[in-house]
């Protein structure tokens, strides 16, 4: 009986350390891209789904690895590439993910049409469903967003083929409707984009929460930032923050992230472009940069 009670206990005691040491893993794909633009825009002002599917994909996952301590971000791409949809299944599934969260911007022929909605394979899939319903939840009730609720297969009358074979817990995220002139002006907004990325990330922190009680993952104050190893390009600082769609930005044909420096310097913003996995890389991305008008370029460390 000793025996007995003493197993229970030595499983019970490896169930919580495991789950309380657990890295928490979230591919965030970031829908479209390369030659795949996905919607366009009604005005040539304006960027394409593939553009704002990015930008918003790089918020959520800044915010991620800003405020959360034991979550692995992982992106199925981080430049103006198109990776298939069989590549981005193969890489969530490959990397083992808990998560896998999918940008996209929507359209109608219905102009009136707006609000957002997140797509779940099937409605009997409870965790993704949970997972959806959270993210739909902070969209309506934080961000101030119209909420068009879940939806599934049998909405769309067609499966999606990142939601059906990604073998994790899976949603595709509409951010707003790209033919409705307000929310496309909204959605090309650098505060839309963060209050869309805020809201998906406030769900996915409420989830995680949820389904992992003994692991920890908000960061405490004044607690560095865990870093992924990759490198990005920095091309310029300003004294006053410059809108990351200017003009000035065109030649780069990149996506370019503004970030706000805590500093008491004159120079509080800094523009940082690409995402790469080695420093070898890296050089490769700086001497396309450089190429492209901004000879003062270096790489920097995420």
């Amino acid at each position: 009986m000793r025996i007995i009670l003493f197993l229970v206990i030595s499983i019970l005691t490896y169930s919580a350390n495991c789950q309380t040491s657990k890295t928490v893993k979230v591919v965030i794909d970031a829908g479209h891209g390369g030659s795949d633009h996905g919607n366009l825009a009604h005005s040539s002002q304006l960027l394409s789904e593939k553009e704002l599917n990015l930008k918003i994909a790089f918020f959520l996952g800044g915010y991620i690895e800003k405020y959360l301590q034991n979550v692995e971000v992982i992106y199925t791409r981080t430049k103006d590439v198109y990776p298939s949809l069989d590549e981005r299944v193969k890489k969530a599934n490959a990397n083992h993910a808990d998560y896998f969260i999918s940008i996209h911007c929507n359209h109608s022929e219905r102009k009136t049409v707006r609000g957002t909605e997140t797509h779940v394979h099937s409605m009997h899939l409870s965790k993704s469903v949970a997972f959806a319903k959270e993210i739909e939840k902070q969209f309506s009730a934080r961000a101030g967003r119209k909420s068009r609720g879940v939806k599934d297969m049998n909405d769309l009358q067609h499966t999606l083929q990142v939601l059906k074979y990604t073998n994790m817990t899976s949603v595709l995220v509409e951010c707003g409707f790209m033919s409705n002139a307000k929310e496309a002006r909204y959605l090309n907004t650098v505060y839309g984009q963060e209050i869309i990325a805020s809201a998906i990330f406030r769900g996915f922190r409420s989830t995680i929460e949820k389904e992992f009680p003994q692991v920890s993952f908000k960061r405490k104050k004044g607690q560095p930032q865990e870093t992924s190893g990759s490198y990005s390009i920095q091309i310029m600082s300003s004294i006053r923050a410059v809108d990351e769609k200017d003009p000035v930005f065109n030649s780069l044909k990149m996506s370019v992230i503004r970030t706000k420096l805590k500093t008491t310097r004159k120079y509080k913003y800094i523009y940082k472009v690409g995402s790469y996995a080695t420093r070898k890389d890296a050089k490769s991305g700086l001497k396309k940069v450089r190429n492209r008008g901004y000879k003062d370029a270096f790489i920097v460390s995420n």
